[in-house]
């Protein structure tokens, strides 16, 4: 369900509901019986676009299509990403399968490419149409159209899955009740078999992104989640114990969480409570690409502390719960932002032999990359032999669809750098680097080689290492120290603390020169567009619709200067001169972007006042002038300043402490004194000031 909803009543009459609403889209069944006539919510005019979009084009067009429209809409229902909430879960031919909220149908199209059957409920007539035109080559498909309450008695009772993803939170807008979550979950319970699953998809009420400055995702309000909500509306989320006291109302027993990150609406990693992620793991944090946000702090390090404490489970920014017995899967890393032949899907998973990791397609283009593995072994394995690196053993699977490797278990390499450099001992990181290139280069000779052998790809287990990645290798010569450069470049780019490496020893143990270092990026670059396919990365994309993310501390600093140069700071001679002990600074008497006014409280003891109206080169014009009420002549022997004057009460200051004087003493005095002054104070450029003062001095 698309959390940036706005309310906008569509109407359609009957007539309309015959014409406009078609029961049949291709091979998409249609169900209006309990449609009451009109769309409660709607995006408005971007629904047009979108279904124009989806009757026309493809869905291989659809990435192309949001890198030219940059619209947040279009990128939320068409990316392919989103359908990676769902794509890992052991989905059969043969399940029938409940979606509720099935909007736009990127849920729904990922769902049909898996299920036997998929059952869609959707309040929204034209988001329906949507998904009907954008899923019409699917015989799987029948969409009810109106509200759920409507619609829940006739549904069946034996669906294998049902699927709220982003639509448990909005439980009490469709279940009206003093426990609508609960009550909404044991009616969701009635309609699947006794050995099915209900899978819910929300945010995590405490994400770290809230706390590091995103705002609400369903509000739209900063913290508003954190802070319970205290204006209200339609949805909720939840933490963990707050979703496991629900569960436990309903009497789940069974149940298993998941953390899809960044978060589950564009979930690249998928972590679960059997493998939770490592430290550095985090990086790709920048989550706004619907809205401004602020950056309050780097929350890869934050993530990292998180983890390091056993804390991810609190701050996840998403949660996935299966009710019902646990999947296998217990981690997957998509790879579906490159070019259609190089995307695929990583999983470790529980099998009978123990854990494994496998890779597979995501569509038929792939299929010859993913099988590619298997000769990539016998290349690498026969190339590596009896040099201390060991490689990872793969088993292509007798479809030739996926390939499997044994769980290996220890620490990266990179887990082992970072750790150097945190101890800043680099003597330990450069003997690790020495280690690494003396193994990778081993059989450098031989046409082959690993060209993404990056630190993450290499497992260390005690004086065991084991390449457990080897996607892209090439069956040529490749030198050992390009690749090695390669893997110091990307650990480099990635981190910003990393900066400390000395790359120029890194150069020179490589034989590096910095005209092949340049080679080197240029081919880094041709690799990733060879990689992407030349598609943008979800932080292009953000920075492509416009939405920026603000950092805090430079606007409390740029608030204190306002604050600072929104002040004036006066001065009282009592006859020993004037110091800072008898001075007081007076805050807000701007009235405008320029002009002060201040009334200053003047006792019997004063004999001078001094007034500095800022501190820089600046022009004063002073408005008005009184003491109790009575206007003060501009005369020297009244008012002397250490500016240039240019006209009657009118000041050109060329330095950064101008100030104004007034002699009290030859005023006429009171028991209780008011001074007050208006003026206009315009910052000039010491520079400008300088020039203007020698003018003022050659007129004068």
């Amino acid at each position: 369900m698309d959390n940036n909803k706005r309310p906008q009543t569509i109407h359609l009459s009957e007539d309309e509901l015959l014409t406009k609403l078609p029961g049949q889209v291709g091979r998409v069944s249609l169900n209006y019986q309990f449609y009451p006539g009109e769309d409660l919510y709607s995006d408005g005019a971007i629904e047009d676009e979108i279904l124009g979009i989806v009757k026309e084009a493809s869905r291989v067009e659809y990435p192309a299509i949001i890198e030219e429209r940059k619209s947040w809409p279009i990128l939320y229902h068409l990316s392919p990403l989103r359908g990676n909430i769902v794509d890992w879960l052991p989905v059969k031919d043969s399940d029938k399968v409940l979606e509720i909220g099935a909007g736009c149908g990127a849920i729904t199209e990922k769902l049909s490419e898996k299920a036997g059957k998929v059952t869609c409920v959707d309040l929204s007539a034209k988001r329906s149409l949507i998904n009907a035109y954008r899923n019409q080559d699917r015989d799987n498909i029948e969409i009810y159209v109106g509200n759920f309450s409507d619609i829940e008695p006739v549904l069946d009772t034996d669906y294998d899955y049902a699927c709220l993803i982003g639509v448990f939170e909005y439980g009490q807008a469709y279940i009206h009740t003093q426990t609508p979550y609960e009550d909404f979950l044991k009616i969701m319970q009635k309609h699947i078999k006794n050995n099915g699953r209900i899978v819910i998809a929300i945010e995590n009420k405490f994400g770290l992104k809230y706390w590091a400055g995103c705002k609400e995702d369903h509000t739209g309000v900063y913290f508003d989640g954190l802070e319970g909500y205290p204006e209200g509306g339609n949805a909720r989320t939840f933490t963990r114990a707050g979703l496991e006291k629900i569960f436990k109302a309903c009497g789940v027993e069974e149940y298993s969480f998941y953390y899809p990150y960044p978060d589950y609406k564009f979930p690249t990693t998928i972590f679960s409570d059997k493998r939770l992620p490592n430290q550095g793991e985090l990086i790709d944090n920048m989550r706004n690409f619907d809205r401004d946000r602020m950056v309050l702090f780097n929350e890869k390090y934050v993530f990292d502390g998180i983890i390091r404490d056993n804390l991810f489970d609190l701050f996840s920014n998403s949660y996935m719960v299966v009710l019902g017995a646990a999947p296998q899967v217990s981690y997957v890393k998509y790879s579906n932002d490159r070019a259609r032949e190089y995307e695929l899907r990583t999983e470790i998973a529980d099998t009978k032999d123990g854990r494994a990791v496998r890779k597979l397609p995501m569509n038929e283009e792939a299929d010859a990359h993913v099988a590619r593995m298997a000769r990539s072994y016998e290349l690498l394995k026969k190339r590596y032999e009896g040099s201390g690196l060991s490689i990872n053993p793969c088993r292509l699977a007798e479809d030739g669809r996926c390939v499997e490797f044994p769980f290996e278990k220890g620490v990266t390499l990179e887990e082992l750098l970072d750790q150097c450099l945190e101890k800043d001992d680099l003597q330990e990181f450069y003997r690790l680097f020495d280690l690494y290139f003396e193994l990778i280069s081993y059989g450098e000779q031989q046409p082959v080689a690993d060209y993404d052998l990056i630190f993450a790809n290499i497992l260390v287990e005690g004086g065991r290492w084991t390449v457990i990645d080897y996607e892209w290798t090439v069956e040529r010569q490749v030198p050992s120290s390009e690749i090695a450069f390669r893997a110091i470049y990307c650990y480099i780019l990635e981190e910003e603390k990393r900066n400390k490496i000395n790359l120029d020893l890194i150069l020179n143990k490589l034989g590096i020169s910095q005209s092949q270092a340049e080679d080197y990026q240029e081919k880094e670059g041709q690799f990733q567009k060879q990689v992407t396919g030349k598609r943008k990365a979800m932080g292009e994309l953000r920075a492509l619709m416009g939405t920026y993310a603000v950092d805090p501390k430079m606007l409390m600093e740029q608030q204190l200067k306002k604050i600072l140069d929104q002040r004036i700071q006066v001065y009282f001679d009592r006859g020993s001169g004037f110091t800072e002990a008898d001075s007081v600074y007076i805050p807000d008497v701007y009235l405008s972007e320029n002009v002060l006014e201040a009334e200053i409280p003047v006792d019997g003891n004063v004999r001078n006042l001094r007034i500095d109206p800022a501190d820089r080169s600046c022009m004063v014009k002073i408005e008005s002038l009184t003491f109790n009420g009575e206007a003060i002549p501009y005369q020297k022997k009244l008012v002397e300043t250490n500016g240039k004057i240019v006209r009657k009460g009118c000041y050109l200051f060329a330095t950064q402490d101008p100030n104004i004087l007034i002699r009290i003493s030859q005023l006429s005095m009171q028991g209780e004194n008011t001074l007050k002054i208006r003026m206009e104070v315009a910052p000039v450029s010491e520079a400008m000031a300088a020039e203007m003062a020698c003018a003022v001095k050659k007129l004068f």
